[in-house]
């Protein structure tokens, strides 16, 4: 049996009808795991429905000798996030990883974005991050154990006509690491996923298949992501509220860092104090990882109460 095993786990992924997700599901049903397979069936920018992909991944699934169900559920929505949970306990009669997959992308940036935008793309991102993460965790509260793998995306630095899509991505790095805070006393690991490949959004293969790339071209297959995720939805991963870039043959860690910075110690401080020592405030030598707002303010505040007393 492998090290890493899944056997006796429970998956929900969702949006695992194509691409990532689906190579998630696939890898994690190799290894023992049973698996809801959710996909709504719709484009890339959110519209429409279709019960063939997520049928057809448990399909393969099943060809490969693993377990898993589909399920159709709308992220974006409550019910959906409950429905898919539900579809778990009753095939398999627990759940134990979330990984949240699902997303849309719909291309627009200043000024032409509109609300509509940032919406949709909020609703199925971020929200359908914290349905789905919800509606598992009495679940996991019960059994003392669970894992839970958001998909962030490096969008977040920046692109200038992705608004809306780098917008909820950021947004479910704020959701993981208060998660991951309300796990600790639970065993529950909450962990962060950007990944590099693709996929029909990246203006790949919608299944994300290598064998579907012409030949000569380089590629960068779903596949490669897949192991990343695989170990931050196992019971050995180490971390939680962490990020982790995946693809490519790459691993590394993405975080959210502070520098040292400059302290005005003598008098009212001015706009100049600020502006005569901005070398001294973007200086990124020594710079720290907060774990979480406690442990920044502390370290921000050292001056006022004293180094390594937490702050409310």
């Amino acid at each position: 049996m492998s090290e890493f095993s899944f056997e006796g786990r429970v998956a929900v992924v969702t949006g695992a009808g194509r691409g990532i997700g689906r190579a998630h599901a696939r890898l994690l049903a190799e290894r023992g795991a049973k698996v809801v397979v959710n996909d709504l069936g719709g484009s890339m920018e959110g519209e429409g429905t279709d019960v063939g992909p997520a049928r057809s991944v448990v399909d393969e699934i099943v060809a490969a000798g693993g377990v898993a169900v589909a399920d159709t559920s709308d992220v974006s929505t409550e019910a959906g996030g409950e429905a898919m949970v539900e579809a778990a306990v009753t095939h398999f009669g627990r759940i134990d990883i979330i990984v949240n997959n699902a997303g849309i992308i719909r291309w627009a940036g200043l000024p032409d974005v509109d609300l509509e935008n940032l919406e949709r793309h909020l609703a199925v991102h971020l929200v359908g991050s914290f349905n789905t993460t919800r509606a598992a965790w009495p679940h996991f509260v019960e059994q003392g154990y669970g894992r839970v793998v958001l998909t962030t995306s490096s969008g977040l630095f920046g692109i200038d006509n992705n608004l809306s899509y780098a917008a909820a991505k950021a947004g479910v790095i704020g959701l993981a690491r208060s998660a991951k805070l309300a796990g600790e006393p639970h065993g529950i690991k909450v962990n962060l996923i950007a990944p590099a490949a693709h996929t029909r959004m990246a203006g790949g293969d919608p299944l994300g298949d290598s064998a579907a790339q012409s030949a000569g071209q380089h590629f960068m297959p779903s596949e490669a992501v897949s192991p990343m995720v695989a170990y931050l939805a196992h019971e050995s991963c180490p971390v939680s509220g962490e990020i982790y870039t995946a693809g490519d043959g790459r691993f590394a860690r993405l975080f959210i860092g502070s520098t040292e910075g400059y302290l005005h110690q003598e008098g009212p401080v001015t706009i100049e104090d600020v502006a005569g020592h901005w070398d001294t405030i973007n200086d990124e030598k020594g710079y720290y990882v907060p774990s979480d707002l406690m442990a920044w303010s502390g370290s921000f505040l050292k001056h006022r109460f004293g180094e390594g007393v937490r702050q409310p």
